[in-house]
């Protein structure tokens, strides 16, 4: 068994091991949905980084640092950026909120301010964003475990998949915030020492630039390829109203803490952005021919860096993959057993039946997850289409929400109807691509505007 493979395994055992014991203290359903309203800012600062440095932000991301140079720093630099809001204006606001009202979920929030209707919607829609995302993390798991061990995608995925169920399925938030923590501290440690490590191996940043300089705008970090500024669109206003991460801040207990502790999490989301483009140039120089970017990060730290740099460096990956799919799982669980369940199913249910349909959606959703990411193309695809559904679906009636009363249920469905509608309209005609000089996000963020305006101006202002 080589080195690589026997650090993995056995930082999955400890892992699981720590999302057992610490479920053991879990007595009923508040602790599994918002920990009991208890994290302080480390905490919470360690829960929101691991589940905002995923898949995404680190096989995908080093794969356009491959494809495309520096501008791919925008990928994660956007959730940076969009973090910043939500730990000074958004988060605190909506978590007083949550509070006081006792809300659990954002479709809690949802119907307390628009009404059943939109609660409704959106949780349709979301259960088929947030099982894409999930994919997306498992496929990095996948991918991880097939450089490594040369394990078939699939059954690395069905491996990722049962680990995060094991661990999340235990405790919900109260055993990720404790498993998120030693998540972060490996996966920052593995980046960190990674890094400059790879640039020795490579010969240094004159042999790195040497080998892309003729790539264009490889070294532009507005915009090259299909990577630059224009993600801020899409993955900014994600990171604000995404429902896993407001969640997560209706666990804080007060204020201060979800200032603190997202905003510590924006400022190194911010730092971290640069690292894995800087990776997949680095496995540019080296590995110029590869036929899938996303293989670029694995490759590296597998072939390139010191055995034992590259098996700290992959449990960094495997924690960042792992700790997204808990938050992930999070949303999914606490929307079915809160959104669906209690609200429509069984409005009776005790805490006990609540508790055990959000443990039994937990398993059931990192199942289907499982499932789509072993049918999936590639992290990328996935990812986008949920950050631009969330944000064009919900930034609108999040926000009209929290600082304006002319926002109804009316407006808000007008909201989401003309994000979602201006949305596939693009992707149908345009395939995907830019229409009017702006990305399909941009347009249906714009739809969602215009959908609220016209609702608006059409009739008299809701008394909600």
């Amino acid at each position: 068994m080589s080195l690589h493979l026997s650090v993995l395994l056995v930082y999955a055992a400890i892992l699981m091991g720590i999302g057992l014991w610490i479920g053991r203290t879990v007595r009923g359903s508040a602790d599994f949905f918002v920990a009991g309203r208890r994290l302080g800012p480390s905490l919470l600062f360690s829960t929101m980084l691991a589940a905002n440095i995923g898949a995404g932000s680190t096989v995908a991301a080093a794969g356009l640092g491959y494809a495309n140079g520096l501008s791919a720093w925008w990928w994660v630099g956007s959730a940076g950026l969009g973090s910043i809001v939500l730990a000074v204006w958004i988060g605190p606001r909506i978590r007083r909120i949550a509070a006081e009202q006792q809300l659990r979920t954002l479709g809690d929030y949802l119907e307390y301010r628009f009404g059943e209707q939109v609660r409704a919607t959106i949780t349709i829609l979301l259960w088929t964003g947030t099982l894409c995302i999930l994919a997306a993390q498992i496929i990095g798991i996948g991918w991880v475990l097939n450089v490594v061990v040369g394990l078939p995608p699939w059954l690395g995925c069905l491996i990722g998949g049962g680990v995060v169920i094991v661990y999340f399925t235990a405790g919900g938030l109260l055993t990720a915030a404790w498993v998120n923590a030693v998540q972060l501290v490996v996966l920052l440690a593995g980046f960190v020492v990674a890094l400059p490590l790879a640039v020795t191996a490579s010969g240094g940043w004159a042999n790195i630039y040497e080998a892309t300089r003729t790539v264009d705008a490889y070294w532009n970090v507005w915009q090259g390829g299909s990577s630059g500024w224009f993600y801020l669109a899409m993955l900014g206003p994600a990171f604000i109203i995404s429902p896993g991460l407001l969640q997560k801040a209706y666990g804080a207990r007060d204020d201060r803490t979800v200032r603190l502790g997202v905003g510590l999490n924006a400022a190194v989301l911010l730092i971290f952005a640069a690292m894995p483009p800087l990776l997949g140039m680095i496995a540019r120089s080296v590995e110029p021919g590869l036929d899938n970017p996303e293989l670029a990060l694995p490759i590296l730290l597998v072939d390139v860096l010191p055995p034992a740099v590259g098996a700290l460096g992959l449990a960094a990956l495997f924690s960042a993959e792992v700790s997204s799919s808990d938050a992930i799982l999070f949303m999914l669980a606490t929307s079915l057993s809160q959104d669906l369940y209690r609200r429509y199913v069984d409005p009776d249910a005790d805490d006990r039946q609540v508790l055990a349909v959000a443990r039994g959606a937990a398993v059931a959703g990192g199942i289907l997850g499982t499932v789509l990411a072993i049918v999936a193309a590639s992290i990328a695809s996935v990812l986008e289409l949920f950050y631009t559904l969330l944000t064009v679906s919900l930034f609108v009636p999040v926000l009209g929400g929290l600082y304006t009363r002319r926002v109804g249920p009316r407006e808000a469905m007008g909201a989401i109807a003309g994000g979602v509608g201006t949305f596939v309209t693009v992707q149908v005609v345009a395939a995907g691509e830019r229409m009017l000089g702006m990305t399909p996000a941009m347009l249906g963020l714009i739809g969602a505007l215009v959908g609220c305006g016209l609702v608006a101006a059409g009739g008299s202002r809701n008394p909600r």
